[in-house]
């Protein structure tokens, strides 16, 4: 099967031209932010363009896109203002995929700020009880989180209980972020199949439906979330060729949130992951 990379890219043009520069680097899919990263607004689809996107899906030069819901979505925390933002946006954004070519929606799962993390798991399931439904064709993914802060999301565990208490958790998956998983403590740079074992007993590789490919500024179980080049931090190159040629995941879409100068700059890397795939 063919490697699904691609890259994060912004919507600000709209959605074919989104489409074009991800084709332009060598990507098959591309992951992009729903709404203002940090902040809230959200502007009206453009029927055209979304038939347009829906164009270049159809054709299967694009597969698997990925929607993030904005940074500032924190279903846990203690202020109600914040858990209504949380509550109205979410929903909007699975309306809004319920349209566009796109069935993986991602977020972070949130902070609980000093509540604990029982009690933040809770304040989550309680939101998506209410904006998820039965027959939605989306799947909401939690992503694994770095453990900084109060953050939830830290260990498997934490990502298993959210699920366990979901209404509909069959429209419930996670994506890894290598960058995360490993500064969280889940060492994939020198023993990934212990980790994915391990992610298996406690989730199930069946939930895992898509991975961000990051490197690390920081050191092993740091805590930290500091993305880095592909082979320029503490993980390594020879880890991320273990990973996409792994034979439980190079199936998996993967997505790019490396720092780049230019968007181009993306090309190098993903044309490095194909030459793993071939040589593999």
């Amino acid at each position: 099967m063919t490697l699904i990379i691609g890259p994060h890219v912004s919507i600000a043009g709209g959605y074919a031209r989104a489409a074009e520069e991800a084709l332009s680097v060598g990507a098959n899919t591309f992951q992009f932010f729903t709404r203002n990263p940090r902040g809230g607004s959200v502007r009206a689809l453009n029927p055209k363009d979304v038939e347009a996107l829906r164009d270049q899906v159809d054709s299967g030069a694009l597969v698997s896109l990925l929607a993030h819901a904005p940074y500032t979505l924190n279903m846990a925390s203690k202020n109600p203002d914040t858990r209504d933002f949380a509550r109205r946006a979410f929903r909007e954004d699975l309306e809004r995929l319920e349209i566009l070519p796109c069935s993986l929606y991602n977020f972070h799962p949130g902070s609980h700020v000093g509540q604990g993390a029982d009690t933040g798991i809770g304040l989550i399931t309680e939101i998506l009880n209410e904006v998820m439904w039965e027959d939605q064709t989306t799947t909401v993914l939690l992503e694994a989180m770095s453990g900084k802060g109060s953050e939830i999301g830290r260990d498997f565990s934490e990502l298993r209980a959210i699920i366990d208490g979901a209404q509909y958790a069959e429209h419930i998956g996670v994506c890894l972020d290598t960058c995360h998983i490993f500064s969280a403590g889940y060492d994939i740079a020198g023993h990934l199949d212990a980790v994915l074992e391990e992610f298996d007993r406690v989730v199930g590789l069946n939930r895992l439906k898509a991975l961000h490919l990051n490197d690390s500024k920081t050191p092993f179980h740091s805590n930290k979330d500091r993305h880095e080049r592909l082979g320029e931090g503490s993980i390594g190159m020879e880890a991320f060729k273990n990973i996409v040629t792994h034979p439980l995941l190079r199936d998996k879409p993967f997505f790019l949130e490396t720092p780049q100068k230019d968007f181009k700059d993306y090309a190098e890397e993903i044309a490095i992951l194909r030459a793993f795939e071939r040589e593999d």
